[in-house]
């Protein structure tokens, strides 16, 4: 089982940065994939990034690459989530995400159903 807390969200402007962060508790998190993903108001749930269980490896939605970057510290059992150049269309609801891992399984998802373990969110609210 892991237990995840995010943190960080705030009201900010555009073309501010904030850094967001995902604390766990349980053993499993340095072997899960970590993903963030974000609601918007009014609108469904979006993929934003995800990392693998080492943070070799990583992805971004579209729309946020080259503005984003996500990183995990397994030894801190946390994972951020920097996000630069901040756009009114980046304001909603902030997740992370963690999954059971099985078989040794590396893979990492980028849809919500894949995950396990959410945390209760962080709100992040960009003005223009």
């Amino acid at each position: 089982q892991v237990q995840l807390a995010e943190s960080g969200g705030g009201l900010v402007q555009a073309g501010d940065s904030l850094r967001l962060s995902c604390a766990a508790s349980g053993r499993t998190f340095s072997i899960s994939p970590v993903a963030w993903f974000r609601q918007a108001p009014g609108k469904g749930t979006e993929f934003v990034s995800a990392i693998n269980w080492n943070g070799e490896t990583t992805y971004y939605a579209d729309s946020v690459r080259g503005r984003f970057t996500i990183a995990r510290d397994n030894a801190k059992n946390t994972a951020t989530l920097q996000m630069n150049d901040l756009k009114p269309e980046d304001t909603a609801f902030y997740y992370c995400a963690a999954k059971r891992v099985v078989d040794n399984d590396v893979g990492v998802p980028l849809v919500q159903r894949a995950y396990d373990f959410w945390g209760q969110g962080t709100r992040v609210t960009v003005s223009s």
